[in-house]
């Protein structure tokens, strides 16, 4: 990533978006808007009270849920605000489970509700009366709320209420290197482009580095509309995948991270540095040498790397804190365009466990889970579903619009109460929904019937 980003920045363009030893955060750091965990992991088991906001913890950060449920079963008070009511597998104190266009109300009710201001529901006050209560004190972001139009928001207003009680803020987290990206400056600036903006205003050239496009952006259609116009992809991959060797001009074979040595930066701040198991096969090259290569042959200044310790050295100097708050500060907030409110069903997107990154996704092992052999579903509650005259079990076309296109998918109808009234729960990065232009945002579903124009 501190490469990749380098390279970009040496070619004059600022326009790169990323998902995309121990440090010690301050606090006055920590609520400039870092986006790491808050606390040492180890402190989640000893809470009092804890707010998660969206957040499918089980799925999304299992060993993670394991000292939550730890915290709970000892006596600390759990709340949610999501659009599920999932089963945590422990006592949750309240629940807050509302459609995704409404996060932001509720968190901004329970932020009423601990200033003692009118307007708020009782859902809101049972999770501020909750929060009030207890020595230690955490209120966390979880994978849903990061990914939603409203991300800066949600992240916004879930640090005021941290700060309203004393409480501890955070960022779980959506991936193993997520605040590695930020450290290695890994954000657009200056004006720069997001991932997202990057698709919807096309460019000439791509460079993909370990992205399969259908399925690792948010909005796949978009992606691959984007792509297939451009002058010129190219990607480095440890997989020679039908879609990339379709899309892109030239392919240059990386390793996985097994393959080579490196540095992880994970959700506390911890610097986690790993070596390679075995050697890279055939021709392959660790990631961070090709880009060496290209930054050589377009004669970037800063590439006369010869190890991945002078990369992760050089990443890793200096101030942390103050480099992941520049970096905060410099991202470009992006336009809201909140999902409609207006009583349309809504999408609840969620990536399954075993499909979020190439690797996984192609362990065989993993795909013979049951979370893998289970075959996409879209999941609504009963009082939608009968508002609909659907049933579970049978076939329900999806479709979803945004601006120009749409996109839409066949899959079968199951009936789950924990959804909030409204919310469809349709999974994202799996080949089956890829035609689907938005994660989020209004969603229309009907009874799929063969031969039928839909």
């Amino acid at each position: 990533l501190h490469l990749l980003a380098r390279l970009v920045r040496g070619l004059g363009s600022e326009n790169v978006d990323f998902r995309t030893r121990q440090v010690d955060f301050s606090a006055d750091a920590l609520h400039e808007g870092i986006p790491w965990l808050g606390m040492p992991v180890a402190e989640i088991e000893s809470l009092d009270r804890l707010l998660l906001v969206g957040s499918t913890l089980r799925k999304d950060h299992p060993l993670f849920a394991a000292r939550v449920r730890k915290a709970a079963k000892a006596g600390a008070q759990v709340s949610i605000v999501h659009a599920a009511d999932d089963d945590l597998l422990m006592p949750l104190a309240n629940r807050f489970v509302v459609a995704p266009s409404r996060w932001a109300q509720a968190l901004g009710e329970v932020l009423a509700a601990l200033r003692d201001e009118a307007g708020s529901s009782d859902a809101a006050r049972a999770v501020a009366a909750s929060l009030r209560i207890g020595e230690k004190r955490a209120v966390l972001v979880g994978n849903e709320a990061l990914h939603h139009p409203q991300a800066a928001q949600l992240v916004a207003l879930a640090r005021e209420i941290a700060g309203a009680v004393s409480a501890r803020f955070g960022v779980i987290g959506d991936s193993a290197n997520a605040i590695g990206g930020y450290v290695a400056g890994a954000v657009p600036r200056n004006g720069g482009l997001n991932a997202a903006q990057m698709f919807e205003q096309p460019r000439s050239l791509y460079l993909l580095l370990n992205v399969e496009p259908a399925l690792d952006v948010a909005r796949p259609g978009i992606a691959l509309d984007a792509l297939s116009k451009a002058e010129s992809v190219v990607a480095l991959t440890a997989y020679r995948s039908r879609e990339l060797m379709e899309l892109a001009d030239c392919l240059l074979p990386i390793t996985p991270f097994t393959e080579t040595s490196g540095t992880f930066v994970n959700a506390e701040g911890r610097a986690q540095s790993f070596n390679g198991v075995v050697p890279p096969l055939a021709d392959s090259r660790p990631a961070w040498k090709v880009l060496r290569v290209l930054g050589n042959l377009l004669e970037v200044d800063g590439f006369d790397i010869d190890s991945p310790e002078q990369v992760r050295n050089d990443a890793l100097a200096g101030d942390w804190a103050t480099k992941l708050n520049n970096a905060m500060r410099a991202a470009p907030q992006p336009a809201v365009a909140p999902p409609s409110g207006n009583g349309a069903l809504e999408r609840l997107p969620e990536v399954p466990i075993y499909a979020v990154d190439p690797i996984v996704r192609r362990a065989p092992s993993l795909q013979l889970t049951n979370d893998a052999l289970l075959a996409p579903r879209v999941r609504m509650n009963a009082a939608t579903a009968a508002r609909l005259g659907l049933q579970g079990g049978e076939q329900v076309l999806v479709r979803q619009t945004r601006g120009e296109r749409s996109g839409e998918a066949v899959l079968e109808l199951a009936v789950d109460d924990a959804l909030a009234d409204g919310v469809v729960r349709v999974p994202a990065g799996v080949p089956e929904t890829a035609s689907l232009p938005e994660s989020f945002g209004p969603i229309h579903v009907e009874r799929f019937v063969p031969g039928r124009s839909h």
